[in-house]
């Protein structure tokens, strides 16, 4: 079963279930997810779907930073239930062993040398990635190899 009929399926079921949270954040991705289909004119795959999730996650882990900033505990709170029910539709993090792995086979596989090949680096290894790690900290971590 692909991404788009799992998120499809667990909207059925949390909708059975009543679950509120679960569901609102389901009908955001799926807007989101159609919106990206629009934009793009085609039918995504799974990798453009990650694509889109952890920009979700990402937009909710800025807004609760701003909301823990702004003393509102209360929404950032929110934020942070929002943010684990998108992470369940996330492959599995990459430890920092294996991300620099990963990142030193880019590294010899577009011949960098100096820092100002960390665009050509990043190109290589993002994709290999693919939402299983934070793009700043894979940034830190080819400026960090490569300086």
């Amino acid at each position: 079963m692909g991404l788009q009929e799992e998120i499809t399926a667990a909207v059925k079921d949390a909708m059975r279930k009543k679950d509120k949270l679960r569901l609102g954040v389901l009908r955001m991705l799926t807007a989101e997810i159609k919106n990206r289909r629009i934009e793009n004119q085609c039918e995504l795959k799974d990798e453009d779907i990650l694509q889109v999730i952890t920009r979700m996650v990402k937009q909710r882990n800025d807004s609760a930073e701003q909301f823990r900033a702004g003393n509102r505990e209360e929404l950032a709170a929110k934020e942070t239930a929002e943010i684990e029910v998108l992470k369940t539709y996330l492959p599995e993090a990459l430890d920092a062993a294996e991300l620099e792995r990963l990142v030193k086979e880019a590294i010899t596989e577009a011949q960098a040398e100096s820092k100002k090949d960390m665009g050509r680096v990043m190109k290589v290894v993002m994709p290999k990635i693919a939402g299983r790690a934070d793009g700043k900290a894979v940034n830190q971590m080819v400026a960090r190899l490569l300086g």
